[in-house]
């Protein structure tokens, strides 16, 4: 298939197939006529990579799982190289949630504080934050 048709079937555009192609991720085969000839395997390493960019892996954490199914293997994460990435990502997901969780506990903490702030205020204009006759 030409890489219009790849890149209609991966839901894509010709632009990123070449992108692709650049950084070794999608072969550059040449039909006779020197047109860009891809096939079926090569739709499925561009389902791998759009499922891993999905789940926010960057283009290039792809790489072992595009090899892995390059080299034959029935799927892109039964090598070596793309277990140690799923790893990787688990850690760096692990800290964000951390983070994530530290941030969240400290704007619990702001929100409760304005909130007693907001119960000791006498009037009205204390809800907004600001004093009417300022304006």
């Amino acid at each position: 298939m030409r890489i219009g048709e790849l890149a209609e079937r991966a839901g894509t555009t010709t632009r990123t197939l070449r992108y692709y192609e650049k950084r070794g991720l999608l072969p550059a085969r040449r039909a006779h006529n020197g047109y860009r000839a891809y096939d079926e395997s090569d739709l499925r390493l561009l389902q791998e990579i759009k499922t891993l960019r999905d789940f926010g892996f960057e283009l290039e954490e792809t790489r072992p799982f595009v090899e892995c199914l390059r080299a034959g293997h029935p799927a892109g994460d039964s090598c070596p190289a793309s277990l140690a990435v799923y790893r990787a990502k688990i850690s760096e997901l692990d800290g964000l949630i951390e983070r994530l969780r530290s941030v969240r506990e400290r704007v619990g903490s702001q929100l409760a504080l304005a909130e007693a702030e907001t119960l000791d205020c006498p009037t009205p204009r204390c809800a907004w934050g600001f004093d009417e006759g300022a304006l």
